[in-house]
């Protein structure tokens, strides 16, 4: 499709202009950055997985009546999605210890929490995306109470969604991120899960080795994380059993 004016260029993505009103074309990128954009590369094939990926995450979500801003995918890289106005925060749910729960309360890594979690981060990524609490988010008018019930009740249906599909492929899920939009019909607002879900937004972990199969690779240097998304994308369906060894070449 013809080319559209850039709306936004983030770290992952590129969103642009929809062919109608009220729809945003996300493009995904190859870039890769981890720890607030202090260590980059650029992984050849990594937005065509995620852009697959996100696509069987969302569809899924919409098949059992969770809304998302997914609408369907477009090519190898970009999607067409609902505008929606996004909530400043990141909702991240967590199943297992790792990474900053992991060094804020001194838990080892893997150990499994007595609950899912539900944090909450202010999207600022001149100050780190701190984490907040729910005080915060009333006080500073980020969201309405019943907008953070409807927020908490989505996220943990996206886990129990998440958890289940992993989990059927021998994957285990750590925790993960989802961002929450609103979107208008009329004077009626509802919220849906927006951005992306990917193995860039989740920990997951082999459930008999512990293999890491997510931005962790790139993070902590343990290997080729096109191999790591690949995998994760064969045990799902996403790619053929046979797929050729280059994602770039997936329609």
């Amino acid at each position: 499709m013809a080319r559209r004016k850039k709306i936004y260029e983030g770290k992952a993505k590129i969103l642009y202009e929809g062919p109608e009103p009220g729809t945003i074309v996300q493009y995904f990128k190859d870039d890769a950055t981890a720890f607030n954009a202090q260590k980059k590369d650029v992984i050849e094939g990594k937005g065509v997985l995620n852009n697959r990926l996100s696509e069987f995450f969302m569809t899924g979500l919409n098949q059992i009546g969770v809304p998302t801003h997914f609408l369907k995918r477009l090519n190898m890289r970009e999607q067409l999605v609902r505008s929606c106005e996004i909530i400043p925060l990141e909702v991240i749910v967590r199943n297992f210890a790792a990474g900053s729960l992991s060094k804020r309360l001194g838990i080892d890594e893997g150990t499994q929490l007595p609950r899912p979690i539900v944090e909450y981060c202010y999207k600022d990524d001149a100050l780190g995306d701190p984490l907040v609490t729910e005080e915060h988010i009333a006080a500073f008018g980020w969201a309405s109470q019943q907008d953070m019930d409807d927020v908490l009740s989505l996220a943990l249906r996206v886990n129990d969604f998440l958890s289940g599909v992993m989990l059927a492929v021998g994957i285990r899920l750590i925790d993960f991120k989802i961002e929450i939009g609103r979107v208008y019909d009329g004077d009626f607002q509802r919220l849906v899960v927006a951005d992306e879900i990917s193995p860039d937004s989740c920990r997951l972990w082999d459930i008999e080795t512990g293999r890491h199969l997510d931005k962790d690779v790139f993070r902590r240097d343990l290997g080729s994380l096109t191999d790591a998304y690949s995998e994760v994308a064969r045990r799902l369906g996403v790619l053929p059993q046979a797929a050729p060894t280059k994602p770039t070449l997936i329609n």
